[in-house]
């Protein structure tokens, strides 16, 4: 019983049933144009209409799997085993009709076999280079003989039929298998990109473990420091002034027991499901104002260069935290004041972040969003592979470079939400 062979390769089977649907298209282009050649410029008389009625049956049956194959259903590897044998078939009896196995074109029987061999199961394999075999040796004693008096004319025409053969042979089979071998390169680079993104994932999901205990540690400390701040701003020998910056470290304090409490809250109750659609120019004005409220010394300014009305993108808590990161590293890279821009069109959102740093390293260039980065960046490796990981994960891609005019640059793009989520 033959092993029905795995769903995995299905679309490589409409791949292979596409090109197979090519070769038949030549073969039967080719047939078309020897068999009324052949009595004019070979002098040799051939069964015409028999001939011509399968190459019209074949071209039928081929413009049938050519609209199947388009119609992206399904395809099975029994179903293109069956088109093999019908090539086979056709072949055969064009063959029969014109010396059978005397003719050179014989070993076009060969062709589907290499197509078999390509895409199909040992097995099935197996029984296509039979059935090509067992018709190759029925032809050797039932065909009809060309009416070719001369010998040595007989010899000559079959060592040009042989050389064809050997060009149409070599040309078919080195263009399947050059395409082939092309589809494979292109699975086996998606499959390194689907491990690579495996393995970034699984780093997340590890720093997401440790950044949970890390809040669950921080409680303690954060807890301290706000008694002992507000027993210093109660010391009345304090000053105006270390009243104030007692009063932004309190309020400091606060925004880290916010963002503790906030992170436990998301990672006991939060899924990726439990995205909201929103405003891209009031998330983004959110996402700034609480970020300043973080940074007080530094200043940004937001830009909405697209044409109204503001597009809606698909929203989470990690895509803020994303931002945040991205707005955090351009921070701590520059003195000056960073600019937000956002434009938009029909398809996606771009967020360009510039600051005026000295740019991105080269390092950091070829490494970011792949895996942390030394400490030596100024930390930015984590929160670029978190950054990395969040847009990625919402559809989007992020883009790092070194403008000419100086500086570092980050360009988010993000999908356009055409309509609401559940």
């Amino acid at each position: 019983m033959v092993d029905a062979p795995p769903r995995e390769s299905g679309s490589n089977l409409r791949l292979n049933q596409r090109r197979a649907v090519i070769l038949r298209w030549w073969w039967l282009a080719a047939v078309a144009i020897a068999v009324p050649s052949a009595p004019t410029f070979l002098d040799i008389a051939l069964p015409l209409v028999p001939m011509f009625a399968v190459v019209v049956l074949m071209a039928g049956f081929n413009g049938h799997v050519q609209w199947r194959a388009r119609s992206n259903e399904p395809v099975g590897a029994y179903e293109l085993f069956g088109q093999l044998c019908v090539d086979l078939a056709a072949l055969a009896i064009l063959l029969y009709l014109s010396g059978g196995a005397s003719n050179p074109l014989i070993s076009l029987l060969l062709v589907p076999v290499v197509v078999a061999a390509l895409s199909l199961p040992g097995t099935l394999t197996a029984a296509v280079a039979f059935l090509a075999v067992a018709l190759y040796s029925l032809l050797m004693w039932q065909f009809l003989p060309l009416p070719v008096t001369d010998a040595e004319r007989a010899t000559r025409l079959h060592l040009a039929g042989m050389w064809l053969t050997f060009v149409v042979s070599a040309s078919m089979i080195a263009w399947f298998v050059a395409r082939m071998t092309a589809s494979i390169r292109e699975r086996d680079s998606r499959l390194a990109a689907a491990r690579e993104q495996a393995l970034r994932d699984e780093r997340v999901v590890a720093l997401g473990a440790l950044a949970a205990g890390a809040a669950h540690e921080l409680g303690t400390p954060l807890a301290t420091i706000a008694v002992i701040v507000g027993e210093l701003e109660r010391d009345a020998f304090q000053n105006s002034e270390v009243h104030a910056d007692l009063a932004l470290v309190r309020e400091q304090v606060g925004i880290c027991k916010g963002i503790i409490s906030s992170l436990a809250a998301r990672a006991g109750t939060l899924r990726p499901e439990r995205v909201q659609v929103q405003d891209a120019g009031v998330w983004l004005r959110d996402v700034c104002s609480r970020w300043q409220t973080m940074r007080p010394g530094t200043s940004c300014r937001l830009t909405l260069a697209g044409q109204t009305p503001t597009p809606r993108i698909v929203t989470e808590a990690t895509l803020e935290q994303a931002l945040t990161n991205l707005l955090n590293n351009a921070a701590d890279a520059s003195d000056t004041e960073i600019g937000i821009k956002a434009d938009w069109d029909a398809a996606k959102l771009t967020i360009t972040i510039i600051d005026g740093g000295p740019g991105f390293p080269a390092a950091v260039l070829h490494q970011a969003g792949h895996s942390p980065l030394p400490a030596r960046h100024g930390g930015a490796g984590i929160g670029l592979l978190l950054a990395f990981s969040a847009v990625e994960r919402m559809g989007g891609r992020i883009v790092l470079d070194n403008p000419p005019a100086g500086g570092g640059r980050v360009g988010i793009e993000l999908p356009i939400a055409h309509q609401a989520v559940a």
